[in-house]
């Protein structure tokens, strides 16, 4: 089974990622009208089309907010950019998280985000622009297969399922699976077709992947890297009735991989970061919340350099103290030989130690302070240079 070295942090079980590719066009324009539509329609309550930023100028970020099951708030951010190369249209990035656990029975964000129906492409994968939610037939040459799904899996942001035709198929063997899903899955699965003589070329372009498709049946690819409690006999379907009925068994193995433990995918972590941590649609309690929350800091931060400022004061108090009776002693020291017996401590060792005193007790201090403390640290230094030279008495 295919393995990544990269250690990556767990998918929030509230957090729902999602990833494609607009076709070549104007995809701002068509999010703008698509979000407008939602908030008239009353699905999502507000949304945001952020200021382009000067650093990132050809990037493009939507907002929105809305409300599922009983009252459960979800923020999502939508990222745009252009793809690779040219005629590659924009591949856009989304996540989303919800206040509880999310729950594929609520209403996909990519579908909320962008306008239903076929006129618009924008449901493609951008690694492999196939379509999502909808049967890709895989390629005739088996190299050719090896490749594109070996492509299809890094990442981890799709769920990618292959079935094996048994015998062609009519209309009605063309539905994909994506109709029956919850809806918080339809966006995010990739359906893989192969035909009926391709069952060996299959199986060998998955062999690095573990796993095996029965014939007539479908498997649930681990993708990379594997999610954790994966084991292909759990994901993998013995038969796949293509006439148009419910395939219950898929289904069920859909939908029991998507709640397992995952990473986040590539590009996730900075996505859902800048989510939670540069969010600008707040309601008006949010924002007072907010404000508040600032006053709060700026509040805490003036009294601890109010304290620091009077630790200060009084260390350099106290260190002109200590310096003033040295001098007064050293002016009224008696000439003459110095007494036998275990010496006295002098006032400047005794000065020395105020100050080291000091030096352990004082808290760090902000740089304006430092600079104003520069006067009482130089008178320091040459009080500590001082007691460097030997002290004799004036004969």
């Amino acid at each position: 089974m295919l393995t990544s070295l990269t250690v990556r942090p767990m998918t929030p079980d509230t957090v729902w990622p999602a990833r494609g590719r607009h076709a070549p066009g104007s995809a701002e324009d068509v999010l703008r009208r698509s979000l407008q539509q939602r908030k008239d329609s009353r699905a999502i309550d507000d949304f945001l089309e952020l200021p382009e930023d000067e650093t990132a100028p050809a990037e493009r970020v939507f907002e929105a907010r809305w409300r599922v099951g009983d009252d459960v708030t979800v923020r999502a951010r939508l990222s745009l950019k252009p793809g690779p190369g040219e005629g590659g249209g924009q591949e856009w990035l989304l996540v989303a998280e919800a206040e509880q656990p999310w729950d594929h029975a609520w209403p996909s964000p990519a579908g909320l985000f962008w306008p239903e129906g076929p006129a618009i492409a924008w449901d493609q994968d951008p690694a492999t622009r196939l379509a999502l939610g909808e049967i890709n037939p895989l390629p005739q040459d088996d190299r050719e297969i090896r490749r594109l799904l070996r492509s299809a899996v890094r990442g981890g942001w799709h769920i990618h399922v292959v079935v094996h035709e048994a015998m062609t198929t009519d209309d009605r063997g063309r539905t994909p699976v994506a109709r029956w899903l919850p809806p918080g899955l339809r966006h995010r699965v990739v359906e893989h077709h192969a035909a009926p003589q391709q069952l060996r070329g299959l199986n060998w372009a998955l062999r690095d992947s573990g796993v095996e498709v029965p014939r007539g049946g479908a498997v649930v690819l681990p993708g990379v890297p594997a999610p954790e409690g994966y084991d292909a006999r759990d994901f993998s379907v013995r038969a796949v009735f293509l006439d148009g009925s419910e395939p219950a068994d898929l289904v069920d193995a859909v939908t029991r991989f998507a709640a397992l433990p995952r990473p986040l995918p590539d590009g996730a972590e900075d996505a859902l970061a800048a989510l939670r941590e540069d969010w600008h649609l707040l309601t008006l309690q949010e924002e007072l919340d907010r404000q508040r929350g600032l006053v709060a800091m700026y509040a805490e931060a003036l009294e601890a350099m109010t304290k620091s400022r009077d630790l200060y004061r009084e260390a350099a108090e106290s260190a002109h103290e200590a310096l003033a009776v040295y001098q007064e002693s050293a002016r009224s020291a008696p000439a003459g030989p110095q007494p036998s017996g275990p010496p006295a401590v002098s006032p400047l060792q005794q000065l020395t130690r105020t100050f080291e005193r000091f030096k352990v007790k004082r808290p760090a201090a902000p740089a304006g302070d430092q600079a104003r403390s520069d006067g009482t640290s130089d008178a320091t230094g040459d009080a500590k240079s001082t007691d460097d030279q030997p002290v004799t008495s004036e004969r």
